[in-house]
């Protein structure tokens, strides 16, 4: 079964859907400004179509930088849009930039 992508709202959040899941998390923080909007548009449809393509193996969380500036300072974040593979609560891995739907399979396959 297919896992959504969760949106938190706010630091407090994000730091719950971190704390009640289990395995690895795919964070990808997005920007609300005009160069980023694009860009992070495309990912959010390339990872729908990835965590169901993936199953349970990873929980997605779409993290908007504004936000939820906290999570975005702790792991990072400079841009967007950025992945960041989180297990633990620690970052194993990230990319920032677009990806295409293939550098993204292949960003999740090296690390999951």
């Amino acid at each position: 079964m297919a896992r959504r992508v969760h949106q938190p709202l706010e630091d407090q959040e994000f730091d719950f859907i971190l704390s009640m899941t289990t395995g690895p998390v795919l964070a990808y923080f997005c920007g609300s400004w005009p160069k980023a909007l694009d860009a992070c548009r495309a990912m959010d449809a390339i990872v729908a179509e990835l965590t169901a393509e993936y199953g349970t193996r990873f929980t997605a969380v779409r993290t908007d930088m504004t936000r939820c500036p906290g999570p975005t300072r702790r792991y990072g974040v400079t841009g967007a849009p950025t992945a960041v593979l989180i297990e633990g609560g620690e970052a194993v891995a990230s990319q920032a930039g677009p990806m295409t739907r293939e550098e993204f399979r292949r960003f999740l396959d090296a690390h999951l």
